[in-house]
């Protein structure tokens, strides 16, 4: 199965929720754990414990892991294999964007199954060329996997550049909106490169189905309601993943009020969305 059937029909079995693994030093403290790897290891294998067989998604932030060096990757990859052998997909939170080989290198790290860190999907930055980007969205496609592209995102500093006006007219973020889209023509039904919509943003003047999956961080501690997922996706919005982090893992440490808060805040975008996945027909 590609990405996109596999994140699919998780959606509609499981809900559409991403929870990410954000493991603050803030929130260790709050969990009563110490800032170092031993902290992490427990944080991050709690969250899979409680999350991994009940979410569609877990999105590690491997900055958060990659702070504490080797042994903090080497968490990362433990966390990564525990939430695939638990029934979650793992979506890499990385952003990584660059050239040529490096950005293979990336590739290979984050996409290619004889990697230790390889997970379902990444996150990519476009801004060096949405071309550039060839390298990680070829090696996703050829092994089932997926690339999810920054396109409006929650900050509200993006808008200085995802919202500028090329000599086309048309501003960046349409263009990668535009490039997604193409990528996904190139196959049937649901693809498997999607884009990273700010759930916080402003409506925009842009067509935001792009015949794959739809990010949308911001729900929860960033400010977003579920009743802000139609009015900015509106006929998109069967498309839309919400993600939260701080809102469900402040629940921790235990397990099942991790469970309840994401079963909670699942509930709630349900409700305010007024959608699921499931109405979609992925021809």
């Amino acid at each position: 199965m590609t990405f996109g059937e596999r994140l699919w029909a998780a959606m509609d079995r499981r809900g559409a929720l991403c929870v990410g693994i954000d493991p603050h030093p803030s929130l260790l403290h709050d969990w009563g754990l110490d800032d170092d790897v031993a902290g992490l290891d427990r944080f991050a294998m709690s969250v899979v414990d409680a999350l991994a067989g009940e979410v569609a998604v877990l999105k590690p932030q491997s900055a958060f892991f990659e702070r504490h060096g080797s042994r903090g990757v080497a968490v990362l990859e433990r966390t990564v294999a525990a939430a695939r052998a638990a029934g979650a997909l793992v979506l890499m939170d990385a952003k990584r964007g660059d050239i040529g080989s490096t950005v293979q290198a990336y590739a290979d790290a984050y996409l290619d199954p004889a990697s230790p860190l390889c997970a379902d999907a990444v996150t990519a930055a476009p801004y060096l060329g949405f071309g550039s980007l060839s390298p990680l969205v070829d090696t996703a496609l050829a092994h089932g996997n997926g690339v999810f592209v920054l396109a409006l995102t929650s900050n509200p500093e993006g808008g200085e550049v995802q919202r500028a006006v090329g000599a086309d007219g048309r501003t960046v973020a349409g263009t990668v909106l535009d490039h997604v889209r193409a990528v996904n023509a190139r196959t049937p039904g649901w693809g498997s490169v999607g884009c990273v919509v700010g759930a916080t943003i402003d409506p925009v003047d842009e067509d935001l189905d792009v015949g794959g999956p739809l990010l949308a961080p911001g729900l929860g501690a960033q400010g977003a309601d579920p009743a802000d997922l139609r009015r900015l996706f509106g006929n998109a919005l069967t498309s839309v993943l919400p993600a939260v982090s701080r809102s469900v893992l402040a629940a921790g440490p235990d397990p099942a009020a991790l469970r309840r808060a994401a079963e909670s805040t699942l509930d709630a975008a349900v409700r305010g969305a007024g959608e699921g996945p499931s109405g979609r027909d992925q021809g």
